[in-house]
């Protein structure tokens, strides 16, 4: 699982898996992890499953893969590895979406949904 905040990046990509000395450490670790994404995913699914989807929301949904795609290209170590050493690129390249948009230099509306989206990783709360 990793933390990806491209629009923030000195933070980079962030390697949430704790390091374990023990293998069993690790599966507990993991299947944790993942027994809780369903419990927690559920609700977001059942309380926004009937909001429109618009044109608009694919286009920003596009520009959003595409700043995916720029961040394992470009800053990714561990996809540039992959890529210099001889690794099969279908294998490194899987995770990328089928189809992405890029605008240069784009810029939401300032106050738009899209505008609070980057200005919350641009700028994050401090919650403790």
């Amino acid at each position: 699982m990793r933390l990806i905040l491209l629009e923030h990046l000195d933070s980079g990509g962030t390697d949430l898996t704790p390091a374990y000395i023990f293998e069993e450490d690790v599966k507990h670790f993991h299947s944790k992890c993942s027994n809780s994404v369903v419990p927690a995913y559920l609700p977001i699914t059942e309380k926004r499953k009937d909001m429109p989807f618009t044109d608009h929301h694919k286009a920003w949904q596009q520009l959003r893969r595409g700043r995916y795609v720029e961040f394992n290209l470009v800053y990714d170590g561990g996809t540039t590895f992959g890529l210099k050493t001889g690794g099969r690129i279908e294998s490194i390249l899987v995770s990328l979406p089928l189809t992405a948009r890029w605008e240069y230099d784009h810029q939401p509306e300032e106050g738009s949904e899209e505008w609070k989206l980057l200005d919350a990783c641009i700028n994050p709360k401090e919650w403790i």
